[in-house]
């Protein structure tokens, strides 16, 4: 028979291994912890985007107070582009479909419950764009190069162009829109805008930009028309 010595130091590697197991799973456990809580600190510095489709919402956002002060920027993706959708063109080709022309007239039904008196409306100069806004608001709407270009400076052009208690309503591009969320950190799977979209931004006396939320085309008379009850 092995003598009790020997036994124990036979034990010995094997304790070891165990020793170390459990030590690289402590680790990996930890390393999985930091992880998590390095992506929720992450998260909580994001701005996420609020559906404004949704009644309850829509009331929490501030969004019709804001409004009624004049102190909102909306920034609105152009319409269904007739090069990229299979319904019929509303003339040339390179604007928007018929059913875009519809869904724009929608939007401005939706932002004349809202009050248009005193805003300024803007589009950018692309065909698609200039016959968004005038369906939108049934008239020719000032184009401005830069609501084309979405480049780095959007943020601070839409912001420069913001007079205090005037809305300030812009008709541009989906890539427009993302940077001027990018330059208010909303989470990446967050910042795709639909057709006829409208992202809705509050400017304090200060000039600090907080984004209040999204309408989608398919929610505007309905919500609205129920908000103002």
């Amino acid at each position: 028979m092995l003598s009790s010595d020997i036994l124990e130091n036979l034990a010995i590697p094997t304790r070891r291994k165990r020793h170390r197991r459990s030590r690289k799973a402590w680790a990996a456990g930890l390393a999985l912890v930091l992880v998590a809580a390095g992506l929720m600190l992450w998260s909580s510095t994001r701005t996420h985007i609020v559906n404004l489709g949704n009644e309850r919402q829509l009331n929490a956002s501030g969004l019709l107070q804001k409004w009624a002060e004049g102190s909102v920027i909306v920034m609105i993706r152009h319409a269904e582009r007739c090069d990229s959708a299979p319904g019929p063109c509303l003339d040339d080709p390179t604007g928007i479909t018929v059913s875009g022309s519809q869904a724009a007239q929608r939007v401005g039904e939706g932002l004349q419950r809202l009050g248009l008196d005193g805003a300024d409306l803007l589009s950018s100069p692309k065909l698609r764009t200039r016959q968004t806004a005038h369906f939108i608001v049934g008239d020719t709407v000032t184009s401005e190069d830069w609501l084309e270009g979405c480049e780095s400076g959007f943020a601070g052009q839409a912001m420069a162009h913001k007079r205090a208690g005037h809305n300030l309503v812009l008709v541009t591009h989906n890539g427009c829109v993302d940077h001027f969320q990018r330059t208010l950190k909303v989470a990446p799977g967050e910042r795709e805008s639909g057709y006829a979209s409208a992202l809705f931004v509050s400017v304090d006396g200060s000039g600090k930009a907080r984004i209040l939320g999204r309408m989608n085309e398919p929610d505007w008379r309905r919500v609205l028309a129920s908000a103002q009850r």
